[in-house]
């Protein structure tokens, strides 16, 4: 697969940080406008049942203002469903989702879940909202997506993220194999889960990889550095490494 590897910016913690205040400020959808200017491919949002971060107004005003794909992290629920049919999103990734989690903690369990995610997966196709799983790269987790039909899907690089450097080498392989796996049955393999400036390029070099959703670290090193910098640096990084 190879070739141009796409960045898709999360701007969920712009929103978080607007509303540990409350009010209109940051503007997650001006962040929105940044990323696109800063070199950025798509924008990721999760909309959380407890709104912790994206509000339903943010949602709707994503997809009516900005120009680059939309990308709707989603829970596998009716609420989110009715919300992605209302909204029409370029792509919706269905996560896990526990409410007391501070974050995404693994990859959704598509094989144990799979007459669950049926009727999501076939609803939101027919809308014409392309669908990706959040799973971990295993085997048995990408044939489940095969037999699901979904188009994408997105490898959890948590674990990856979290090892020492020295000890990060299995579970590349593991991510290497799972893409590989995925692009052979015909699924578009993505990537995204603690990914920085000091681990990112392993993974952007893994030929497979066709997208990279990054947010949390974008946002927190724009304190630093401004959220213009911050990604172009990220999207420098990832490009170095094709």
């Amino acid at each position: 697969m190879s070739g141009f590897l796409r960045l898709g910016v999360n701007i969920d913690h712009v929103a978080t940080i607007r509303n540990a205040r409350g009010g209109d400020f940051p503007d997650p959808v001006r962040a929105a406008h940044v990323a696109e200017a800063a070199g950025a491919q798509g924008i990721t949002a999760h909309l959380r049942e407890d709104r912790r971060h994206i509000r339903d107004d943010d949602l709707v005003r994503l997809k009516n203002e900005i120009a680059l794909p939309l990308n709707l992290e989603m829970a596998a629920t009716d609420e989110m469903l009715r919300i992605a049919l209302a909204t029409r999103p370029h792509a919706a990734c269905i996560v896990p989702e526990k409410r007391e989690e501070r974050t995404t903690e693994g990859g959704l369990d598509a094989a144990g879940q799979f007459d669950h995610l049926r009727r999501f997966i076939g609803e939101l196709g027919a809308a014409g909202i392309r669908v990706s799983l959040f799973i971990e790269p295993d085997a048995a987790q990408i044939a489940a997506a095969v037999r699901l039909g979904a188009p994408v899907v997105e490898l959890h690089t948590g674990r990856y993220a979290h090892l020492p450097e020295e000890e990060r080498e299995t579970e590349l392989r593991r991510l290497a194999d799972a893409a590989a796996l995925a692009a052979k049955n015909g699924i578009e393999p993505h990537a995204g889960h603690g990914l920085t400036y000091a681990n990112v390029v392993p993974i952007a070099a893994v030929p497979q990889f066709a997208e990279l959703n990054i947010g949390h670290f974008l946002v927190g090193e724009a304190i630093f550095v401004g959220l213009d910098t911050s990604i172009r640096r990220m999207r420098d990084l990832m490009d170095s490494a094709r």
